[in-house]
C-alpha cells in the first residue's frame, strides 16, 4: 500500500491465525482451567449474553443471582430464551449471602443453572464465589460467572472451585483492551448447552463458536479485530512480566490502603470488610451531601472517582484503583481527592491522617 494511504489504526497487519490458539492458553492459564476457552471479538457483554441465549430453552429453570443492575440482564435474556427464571435478589449495593443461595438451591431442587456476578464494579461489592461454587457442585448445578471484574483483581481458580463457564474480559484487572472478550467452558457446561434445543446460527451461540475449537484453533469466524487481539496480546505480556500473584498482591493492597485511608478521613467504606472489591472502594455520602454537588467540589482535580450505579448505589462514591491505577499514586490521589471534595463542602475530613494510613500499605 502507497504510503500516503497507510494508516496505524485503519491499516493494521493481519493478526497472525496460529496465535489465536496461544492467546487462548494464556488466558486459560489466568483462569487457572484445562477446560475450553472461547473468544469473542466483541465487549464482554456480548459474551455473557451469549452464554445465556445458549442456556436458555424451554423447561431449563435457572437461579439468577441480583446484585447490581447487570445482574437483572442476565434473569431477561434467559426468559427470552424460555427459561424458567428464579430471581434471588441482595439488599440494594450488598453482597449475596451464601446461606440464602444455599436455601434457594435447596427450595428448588430442579435447579440446572445459576448465574451471579464475582465483584461489582457498579457498587464495589464481592460475592461469596467459593461458597456459592461449592453448594452448586454437589447439587450437580451448572455455575456460569461473570469474572469480568475479578479475573487478575482477585483470585479465580476455575478448576480448583469447580467453575463451569467464567466470562472475561480484559479491560479491568488486566489493563487490556475492552473490544476482546473470553469464556472457558467445562464439560458439564456443554453438556447442557448441547442438550435438545440449543441456539444455533447465531453469533450468541457457544455451540456455533465451538466449531473455531473442533477446526483446529485458527483463524476466528469473520474478520479480525487485529489491533484488539495485539493490545491483547501487550497486555498479557505485561501481566504476566509482573506475575499473576503480584498483580493480585497490588490489588489486594490498593483495596485495603483505600480503606484504610477513607477510615482516616473519617468516612466509612460501604461495602462489608471482606466482601469489597478489589478493583474500586465506595464510600456513601454525608447525609444532604448531593453526588453532583460532591463530584463538581472536585471538578478542578483529575480523579478516578465516579457515582455508583444502581439501586442502593446512588449515593455512593467509587474510588477506581483497577488494572495500572492500583497503585499509591492513585489510591493516595482518589482518598486526597474525596477528602478535598469533603472541605470544599464545609464538611471536615481529615486528611494527613487519610495519607499517613494510605502510605503505611506502601512503607515497605
Amino acid at each position: 500500500m502507497p504510503f500516503d494511504r497507510w494508516n496505524a489504526l485503519n491499516d493494521a497487519p493481519v493478526f497472525p491465525p496460529e496465535r489465536f490458539g496461544l492467546v487462548a492458553d494464556r488466558l486459560g492459564r489466568i483462569l487457572k482451567t484445562r477446560n475450553d476457552i472461547l473468544l469473542f471479538q466483541t465487549e464482554a457483554v456480548v459474551a455473557l449474553e451469549a452464554v445465556t441465549a445458549s442456556l436458555a430453552r424451554p423447561g431449563l429453570k435457572a437461579i439468577n443471582i441480583v446484585t447490581s443492575p447487570f445482574g437483572a440482564w442476565f434473569g431477561g435474556w434467559l426468559r427470552r430464551g424460555g427459561a424458567k427464571v428464579v430471581t434471588l435478589m441482595a439488599e440494594p449495593a450488598r453482597p449475596i449471602d451464601a446461606e440464602a443461595v444455599t436455601a434457594a438451591f435447596d427450595a428448588h431442587p430442579d435447579t440446572k443453572a445459576v448465574i451471579f456476578c464475582h465483584a461489582e464494579s457498579a457498587n464495589g461489592v464481592l460475592n461469596p464465589l467459593e461458597e456459592i461454587v461449592a453448594a452448586a457442585r454437589v447439587r450437580g448445578i451448572v455455575t456460569v460467572v461473570d469474572a469480568v471484574a475479578s479475573v487478575g483483581g482477585h483470585a479465580l481458580d476455575v478448576d480448583a472451585l469447580g467453575v463451569d463457564i467464567a466470562v472475561i474480559g480484559p479491560q479491568k484487572s488486566l489493563a487490556g483492551p475492552a473490544g476482546v472478550s473470553a469464556v472457558s467452558v467445562s464439560p458439564a457446561a456443554w453438556r447442557l448447552v448441547t442438550a435438545e434445543g440449543a441456539s444455533r446460527e447465531s453469533t450468541l451461540s457457544l455451540l456455533d463458536r465451538k466449531a473455531w475449537l473442533d477446526a483446529g484453533r485458527g483463524a476466528l469466524p469473520g474478520t479480525s479485530a487485529s489491533l484488539e487481539f495485539f493490545a491483547l496480546e501487550a497486555a498479557l505480556d505485561r501481566f504476566e512480566a509482573e506475575g499473576p500473584d503480584a498483580v493480585l498482591a497490588r490489588h489486594a493492597r490498593a483495596a485495603k490502603a483505600a480503606r484504610d485511608g477513607l477510615v482516616g478521613l473519617g468516612a466509612a467504606p460501604s461495602a462489608p470488610a471482606g466482601r469489597a472489591s478489589h478493583l474500586v472502594t465506595t464510600a456513601r455520602l454525608p447525609d444532604g451531601v448531593g453526588m453532583d454537588a460532591f463530584l463538581a467540589a472536585v471538578a478542578h482535580l483529575e480523579t478516578d472517582m465516579s457515582p455508583g450505579v444502581g439501586p442502593g448505589a446512588e449515593n455512593l462514591v467509587r474510588l477506581n484503583h483497577t488494572g495500572q491505577r492500583a497503585r499509591f499514586e492513585a489510591v493516595l490521589g482518589n482518598v486526597a481527592a474525596y477528602g478535598i471534595a469533603l472541605r470544599n463542602l464545609g464538611l471536615p475530613a481529615d486528611i494527613a491522617a487519610a495519607a499517613v494510613a494510605v502510605a503505611a500499605h506502601y512503607a515497605g
